[in-house]
Parts: C-alpha cells; structure tokens; sequence
C-alpha cells in the first residue's frame, strides 16, 4: 500500500515537497532489479567504480547553487553558509582515496604449497537511511564507500529533505553509476521494516533517533542482518584551566549554535575550570547576542529556523523546565523578535545540573548549558554522566594532559582544541545509547563488506 510522505517547510509552514511512497511489492521489484544488476556492477575494476563515484560527487558539486536554496526551503539552514558539498567532497574524497587499502586482500602465505587469504566481499545490497540535518553529507557517509565497494545502495531519505535523495540519483546516474543500483527510495516506515525484516539487505545504516535504531534493530532481530547505528548525542565541552579562552569560547559556541544546534556531533553541555568560568560565559554571551534570527534566505541570517515546529517545542520545554528548576537564562528574548514557530531562539544556561533534562536529554537545538567545575575528576565525571557517547571535546595547552582526560571518556571520539567535526579518516562511532559499528576510514569498508577467507592447497607437480 503507497502513502504520502511530506515535507513542511519550516521558513513559513507550507507543504514544500510531496512524493508518493512505493508499496512493498514494488519495493521488492526494485530491490530484485538491483541484485540482479551488483555481480556486474562488483565486477568492475576497482579504478573504475571508485571513477564513477568521483564523478557522481562532481556532478553534485555542479548542482550546488540549486541545492542551497532547497535545503533552506526543506531544513531551515541559512543560504549564507553555502550548502555542505565542501564536507561532502573531503569526505567522499578521502573514501575514493582509501578503497585500495580498505578493501585489500589480507595474504596469509603465498608459497608452493598453499596460498592463504582473506578478500573483502560486498554485502549485495545496502539500505541507508539518512537524517535530514546534514542530508547530504551524512548519506554520502555510507552511500559513496558501499557503491565503491561493489554494493547496489539504496537511499532512503527523511521526510524532510526528500529532494536530497533525487540530487544524488541524478548526480550518480549521469556519471555512470547504472539506476538499478542506486535508487532513491521513498518508503514508509512499515515497508521499511517489512524488507528488513524479509532479510532484503545485506547491511542495513541508519542515522537518527534511539527510537528509530530500536526500530531497525527490532525488523533485524533473528535475521542476522549487520546494521550500523548512529544515534543520539548529548556531546560535552571540557574546557581546562590552561586554555585558549577566545579560541575555546569561539569554537564551542559555534558548535553549539550552528545549524540551529541541529548536529549529530554538536556541543550540548560545556564544563568550564572555575578560574575562566565567568569570562567563559561572558564571552559566549556577547558572541550568541549578536547572532540574527530569521528566514533562512535572507543572506544577512546567521540563524535560521529549526527544521519543524516540533523540536523548536521539545528544546522550549527542555529550557523552561530548566529555568523553573533554577537554572538561568542570559540570552535577553527581546534581541530575538522573529521568534515563534520553528523559529527558536538560542539560549545560554547557567546554574544547571545534571537533575535537569537539558544536560541529560538531547536537545539537537540552539540551547546550550554551562557549570562550573573544580578539576579534571569532577568534569570526566560530569561527561560521562550521559546516555550517549558520540564526541567530547577538550581545551588545553597540554595533550598530555588531554590524553590522560580522553582516555577516561566514555565515548567515539575525542577531540582537543576543536569540536563538531568528522575526520573522514578516522572511524566514525559512538557507544552507549549513541550507537553501535563505524562508518567511514578503513573499519568504514570493512563494515560495508563481509570477509571471505581462501584456503588454496597447490598441486603438487
């Protein structure tokens, strides 16, 4: 049975998009044409695919100017920031640059007797089901290593950025990767789980809430499906005695506040040392003041609506519980008259605790809440204190110091002296509530693959 998914635009509440989802009968039938078309498709010389996806990348990057201005339309993001492909080329680039030592052979013995190895095989067919908050740089995540390991990929995109998945279709097809394997797909959610279910893929990706990752894992259970989970954050800020305050103060912020807070691995919950705690959030006052809320196509908007009415709600609710509690809020409301609807103003939060949900619950919105701390023991303490594992980010002149901190994290990664950025060539994980597998590097392919060892007894002459 179809249904209509719809995309509500957050700059003024009209329906955006609208796209008809396939019923799972015709599902099947794509999924058929796409695992009939793979062993072709795997066949090709590595050189090859790995070509073909650079130029779908390329071909996407010719689109960009169109696809800024849609993505305001569907997730509220400022026209002045410029749309993502920057980070989807760096990250589809450092994949395409990797595929030889991902999917290398491992030789165990090549000698008269015996040649021993492990090859890297794909899964068949992917599902990748992707968030609508960084739309094209998350998918290209899982969609350019899996097409460059010789899977057919199909792309499931949210409901609010349903265009991104078409941009994709186009871009990949005209630079030669075949329809059948990659095809954008609208599909419900119990279509969805209905192919999951029926053992339809072989690795199932999924970005999005614990609630939707319980979903997947819940359509896989039994079937033995590989399923790679990138769920919720709440991602701390440790900002130590001995550093950088501006750079530390200018950093953090933005990576609390930028894309209306919307970031898988965006600052929700800044621990400071007590010797720069007041000119911490004194700095970060003046910084978010001076932001300007408004309609995302105004290029003079530094801070554009949240992507729907409902998580402008959740983080309003989330910040008065607080404010009730006692915590404190310094943003004054009236530098912000554009507010209401999913237009949200940010707020700074201080005299919080860990009772309140703002610093235990994500938020995935523009608030952000900063305590004082005395030492390194109170703030590894404070960090872990969470659900959620995906980044944590740590101010200091010593790495030493730094290495010592981070190796108490309970967490994927750990950064010093930057925040809310992904190193395609490091492993992409998180742990607790936030998840489980990796995605891009090396572990990337090999999550997208399967081993398959070869155990070859020579004839003996």
């Amino acid at each position: 049975m179809s249904t209509t998914i719809q995309c509500i635009s957050p700059i003024d509440g009209s329906v955006y998009v609208e796209r008809t989802t396939l019923s799972l009968e015709a599902a099947r039938e794509a999924l058929a044409r796409a695992k009939n078309a793979q062993p072709d498709w795997a066949a090709l010389p590595l050189s090859e695919r790995v070509q073909r996806v650079r130029d779908g990348i390329a071909r996407l990057g010719d689109m960009n100017d169109d696809i800024v201005e849609k993505l305001a339309w569907q997730m509220g993001r400022p026209v002045r920031y410029g749309g993502e492909f920057g980070g989807v080329d760096e990250r589809a680039g450092m994949m395409a640059d990797l595929a030889e030592e991902g999917l290398a052979s491992i030789e165990i013995e090549n000698s008269a007797a015996f040649h021993r190895y492990i090859r890297r095989e794909p899964h068949g067919a992917v599902l990748v089901v992707a968030p609508w908050n960084y739309p094209y740089m998350t998918a290209v995540n899982t969609v350019v290593p899996a097409l460059i390991a010789g899977n057919a990929v199909f792309l499931k995109h949210a409901s609010q950025t349903p265009l991104v998945g078409e941009h994709m279709a186009e871009a990949f097809h005209a630079a030669g990767v075949p329809r059948e394997i990659f095809q954008n797909v609208f599909l419900s959610h119990e279509t969805t789980s209905a192919l999951i279910a029926e053992k339809a893929f072989g690795f199932v990706n999924f970005t999005g809430s614990v609630n939707g990752g319980q979903a997947i894992e819940r359509a896989a259970a039994g079937t033995f499906t590989g399923v790679g989970l990138e769920l919720g954050g709440k991602d701390p800020g440790y900002v130590m005695d001995d550093a950088d305050l501006d750079a530390a103060v200018e950093t953090l912020i933005d990576g609390a506040m930028f894309n209306a807070g919307q970031c898988c691995c965006g600052i929700e919950r800044i621990y400071v040392a007590e010797n720069l705690f007041d000119a911490f959030v004194e700095k970060s006052v003046a910084i978010v003041s001076a932001y300007r809320l408004g309609n995302p196509l105004d290029r003079d908007t530094t801070l554009g609506p949240m992507a729907h009415v409902r998580f402008a709600d959740h983080v309003r609710e989330q910040t008065a519980e607080a404010v009730a509690s006692g915590a404190r809020a310094l943003i004054a409301p009236e530098l912000f008259p554009e507010q209401g609807g999913a237009y949200l103003m940010p707020q700074i939060l201080i005299d919080v605790d860990h009772s309140m949900r703002v610093m235990r619950e994500e938020s995935f919105g523009p608030v952000v809440g900063i305590m004082k701390v005395k030492d390194d023991a109170e703030a590894v303490a404070l960090m872990n204190d969470s659900e959620f594992g995906l980044t944590a980010s740590l101010w200091t002149k010593d790495i030493d110091r730094a290495t010592r901190v981070a190796d108490q994290i309970e967490t994927g990664t750990v950064f010093m002296n930057r925040c809310d950025y992904l190193d395609p060539a490091l492993c992409w994980t998180g742990c607790k509530n936030t998840g489980r597998g990796g995605g891009l590097s090396i572990i990337g392919y090999h999550n997208l693959t399967r081993p398959k060892s070869y155990y070859l007894k020579k004839p003996v002459n």
